[in-house]
Order: C-alpha cells, then structure tokens, then sequence
C-alpha cells in the first residue's frame, strides 16, 4: 500500500501537462481485439488502469509495447474467450472484452467487473445491447455470451446514458451484419474518441458527440494509429486545485470545448479562467465567493450525463468551494458512495453538512488542517490531495496507489509547480 505525504501551504505556480483520456485509452484496448492487425495510440497516460487492461489483454493472447505515451497492441495471438475472476476484478472496463471475444471467438467468459466503490454501476444495459444484437447470455454463468455466427444490427434504446454501455455496444455493432442505430446513447468526449478510432479501424460510425449513434456494420477492421484526446477530468482536477490553493497555474493540451460547462461552475464558486485554443489559464491569488442565484437563495451544483456537469469532478469541486466564501448545495445524483469522503474534509475542518448519500452542503472559507487520511476512489483521493495541499501541516493519503489508477505522474506533475509531496511504497 502506498502513501502520499504532504506538507500543506506551498506556494504553487507554473504548468501542467494534461494525459491522454484514460475512459477513452481503456475502451480503445479492448477495441484492439477487433482485428488481428496491429493498433497503435499515442498519448497514452501511464496509468495503474491501463497496466490492468494491457494484464487482460497479455493473458488473452495479446502482444504489446508501451514506452513513453506510445502503446502498440496485436492480438493475433488471442487464444482463448475467458477471462480470469481476478483480473476482472481489477477494473470496471473489464466488461468490454466481452464483444470483440464474441466476434473473434463466439463466446466471451468473464466474470463481474471491479472499480471504484463510488455506488451501485449496473450492467442491464450491456446485456441488453448484447443479447438485442443476437448474443446469448449464459445465466449460469457470471458475465458470460455466446453467439451461434455473426451479431445482427437494429434499433437500440438505452434506458439510461451510460457510457461504458454505449462503448459496448459500439464494439458489438461495428462487426454486425446490418445497421445499429443507438438512441440515448453517451456522448461523452471519451464515447466520441473510441468511435474515431473505430472509425480509422474501417468502421462506419456516426453521430457520436451527440445521443443517437448510427453504426453501420462491416465485414472486417483493420490496423490504425491514432492520438488518444486529453483527459478533460484531469485538466478539471488541475482547475480545482489551482482554485482552492490560489495557484497561478497553466494547464496545456486543453480544447475549449470540453470545458465550458466546468467553467460555468467555477465561476459560481467565482473563479476567473480564460479557454485558450490548446490551454486554460487559471490566475492565481483569485478571492474566491460563491456567487448566490436570483433572489439571494443557495446555488445548487449537480452533475449528470454530458455534456452536463461530469460527475468524476464533483469531488474535487467540493473542495475548492470550503475555500470560497459562501455556501452552496452539491447534489450527486449518480453515484451513492460518491461523497462518502466528506467526512473526511469535516475531519480537517471543512464546514459541510452530508444531508444524505447524494447531497452536501459546504460552507467556506474554512482553514483546513493536515491529517492522516485514507483514498477510497480515484477521484476522491485527488480530492484529498488538493484539501492537503491547502491545508495547515501535513497530511498522509495512505491506499494512494488508488489514485494512480486515474494521473498520469501526479507526484511529478504537481512537484514540478511547486508542491511539496512525495509518494513510498
């Protein structure tokens, strides 16, 4: 187990390099089972999720090579449909070996999927996607298909946006006989990037980066390059800190039009940014004050499906918003677990309230003080690194090795504008 330790109150200013999308880089190592040929990506973050999914593909029969942000990936080699209980545990992207297993091999075992402990992450949709398009689900098994011959396309309504289902789904239409048209469908920039790839695969894919995706199948895939888009959650994590600790902070590899609704919500906590072409400038020193709705009464920040506020940047939101002054109404309503980690700020001095497992209220600006703490997820591990970097004293993260599984290089991302942290093993 891994611990960070942080001496809080460092003066933090410079740049950071944002990483490739790791919920775009995962789907895509799965999509590489949809040929024989080799896939290469570039910007790929070296992340402790994406050893998981190259372990996966490793024990399925696949050859790579990861060096700096280069990855190329051959599955000529696959030789087997199953995939082992522990390695499917080790991550929740696991599921999406499922359909390139089904059209390589006529059948995928796999077993429940792990993540984060954020709450309740159903998979109806994939088995409704898979089993619509022809696959048979094994009920006897835990997460298991097999099909008789080639996966036949149609309509498809999910009965929720859920983005690992869309990706799923994507995987199975590419290669089905016929035209899959997918309403209410993720359209996440991650969504759009997998389908790009698929795209210079040979699919006929459009209308992702909106709610109807129209797939058209074809008889094969082929190899491809292609450059995996930023991750616009790290670049808002990055937001959030310069926010709560008044860095002066450039944060490059950016595109405008991924943010303009995680802008719209710092400025409500009243943070200033500008949206370059390919950076955001946040300046530093910003007096944060939460700016009230009409009529004087409590704002209230809550996330939902893209191109809405991304639920993975509700915590770190959290906060920057105890270091603004005022007091606002932060409603998860995707993930029950999600903010189980305030207790924690209110251990270091955070002025919130859980009103139940979907609502906080937070009310600053309070001074935070260093701790020994725990990281129960990705996002609400960074979430703690920014409260202890803005904290009096030090603090200890321990369970950090978590963190790593979502940034690329944190500790040398965040040494390198000032911040003084160091991670043992």
């Amino acid at each position: 187990m891994s611990i960070l330790t942080i001496e809080g109150g460092a003066k933090l200013d410079g740049e950071i390099s944002v990483s490739g999308n790791k919920n775009a880089v995962l789907p895509m190592l799965a999509a590489a089972f949809l040929t024989d040929e080799p896939i290469q990506l570039h910007n790929v973050p070296d992340i402790l999720d994406v050893r998981t999914m190259l372990e996966i593909a490793s024990a399925l029969g696949a050859q790579y090579d990861f060096s700096n942000d280069s990855l190329t990936i051959c599955t000529a080699g696959l030789h087997t449909a199953c995939v082992s209980s522990e390695l499917c545990a080790k991550n929740r992207t696991s599921v999406l070996f499922a359909a390139p297993l089904l059209h390589r091999m006529q059948k995928a075992e796999l077993s429940l999927p792990g993540g984060d402990g954020i709450g309740r992450r159903r998979l109806d949709g994939h088995i409704y996607g898979l089993k619509s398009l022809g696959a048979h689900f094994l009920k006897d098994k835990t997460f298991a298909f097999e099909t008789a011959g080639r996966l036949r396309g149609r309509e498809l309504f999910l009965d929720e946006a859920s983005v690992t289902a869309t990706e799923h789904i994507l995987l199975a239409a590419v290669l089905a006989e016929g035209t899959t048209v997918l309403y209410n469908a993720a359209c996440e920039p991650h969504v759009a990037d997998l389908a790009e790839l698929l795209n210079r695969m040979g699919a006929k894919i459009s209308g992702h980066g909106s709610n109807t995706i129209t797939i058209v199948g074809v008889d094969s895939l082929h190899r491809a390059t292609h450059t995996v888009a930023s991750d616009h959650i790290e670049a808002g994590s990055f937001i959030a800190l310069a926010a709560a600790t008044g860095a002066r902070l450039t944060i490059r590899g950016t595109s405008p039009r991924y943010y303009w609704m995680t802008r719209r919500v710092f400025e409500r906590l009243g943070v200033r940014m500008t949206l370059h072409p390919d950076r955001i400038f946040v300046p530093g020193g910003q007096a944060m004050r939460i700016d009230n709705d009409f009529g004087g009464y409590i704002p209230t920040i809550s996330d939902g499906t893209w191109p809405q506020y991304p639920s993975d940047m509700m915590s770190c939101t959290i906060v920057a918003a105890t270091q603004a002054r005022g007091t606002a109404l932060f409603f998860e309503k995707m993930f029950e677990s999600r903010l189980y980690f305030v207790d924690r700020l209110i251990a270091m001095g955070a002025n919130a309230i859980v009103c139940d497992p979907h609502r906080v209220v937070v009310t600053g600006r309070t001074k935070l003080h260093g701790m020994s703490l725990s990281s129960p997820d990705i996002r609400a591990g960074m979430a703690m690194v920014i409260a202890a970097l803005c904290a009096n004293g030090t603090s200890k993260i321990s369970n950090s090795q978590v963190i790593r599984r979502g940034y690329s290089d944190l500790v040398g991302k965040l040494t390198r504008i000032g911040a003084k942290i160091r991670e043992e093993d």
